[in-house]
């Protein structure tokens, strides 16, 4: 009996890098190696870290405002575009996003055939909300030739509801760009939080999902690295990348399997088995302030 061919067979790869804050031009270029590298590799789907065409502290809204670029005509997606068109690959990037006068921390989502779409952060994280508005495109996904994506953005991950909403519109794989930072009372000897929230979304969706991370010290601010691509069951399939190195990590899949092996016996289906009668006040359909 012949071998059977795996239907859905995807070949993804996490770019860990350090962006230089608001050298746009040299992130580009670094990126754009990172992917052709990577693309050397046999990568197909590359996910780049959060807002990495810019850098992520910004010392003001003017500052931000300066720096962001419009999607998807800007310089940064445009780069994108080209390296996606040439290399035949899909790519799923952070980028600080002009929308007339709103700032958005956004991604955007490229293949070779040009751009797809966005992703705008829905859930933004500290001074985040000085500069950026909060996502207004809710968790979208993007149906490709190599598979149905989901993306979110870094603290989007902290969330049960944002994964569970992109599987039940039939994400099969995840993409995170992220600029982890270090969490009060972490065990150094444990893997990050940010991981095990990863590898348990993962898990209790039975979906893919690659998280790339960022690494460096930027005005002040120390990144975590750790880049993820977790499997449909949780465990990871590459990675936790370098804490504090650049680093390219690369997993081969088979996005068949987030939707084959969901049912884990003959009774249960994690989506399935959704109780959503009982699950009001957390879909937001009641807002009792004693209860929060």
């Amino acid at each position: 009996m012949a071998a059977k061919i795996p239907e859905a067979l995807l070949t993804v790869a996490c770019l860990q890098m350090e962006p230089v804050f608001g050298e746009i031009q040299h992130n580009i270029q670094a990126s754009v190696a990172l992917v052709e590298q990577a693309a050397a590799r046999g990568a197909t789907l590359m996910v780049l870290p959060e807002l990495c065409n810019t850098g992520y502290v910004f010392a003001s809204r003017a500052e931000a405002f300066d720096l962001a670029e419009s999607i998807p005509d800007g310089r940064t997606t445009q780069a994108w575009i080209q390296c996606a068109t040439r290399l035949g690959v899909y790519i799923v990037a952070g980028i600080t996003e002009r929308a007339g006068e709103r700032l958005y921390n956004s991604a955007v989502i490229i293949g070779p055939e040009g751009f797809i779409g966005r992703y705008r952060k829905v859930h933004l994280w500290g001074d985040e909300a000085i500069f950026f508005e909060p996502g207004n495109l809710g968790f979208p996904v993007f149906k490709t030739r190599i598979g149905t994506l989901g993306c979110q953005i870094c603290y989007d991950c902290w969330f049960p509801e944002s994964f569970r909403l992109a599987a039940l519109q039939g994400a099969e794989i995840v993409c995170v760009p992220t600029n982890w930072v270090p969490i009060p009372g972490q065990d150094p000897q444990r893997e990050a939080m940010a991981n095990i929230l990863v590898m348990a979304a993962a898990h209790t969706n039975s979906i893919f999902i690659a998280a790339a991370d960022r690494v460096g010290v930027e005005r002040g601010q120390p990144f975590i690295g750790q880049s993820l691509i977790a499997g449909y069951a949780g465990w990871p399939v590459a990675g936790p990348a370098s804490g504090t190195q650049p680093e390219t990590i690369v997993a081969s899949i088979n996005l068949a399997d987030a939707k084959r092996h969901r049912n884990w016996g003959a009774f249960n289906q994690v989506l399935r088995d959704r109780r959503t009668d009982v699950y009001d006040q957390m879909l937001g359909s009641a807002h009792s302030p004693g209860n929060y």
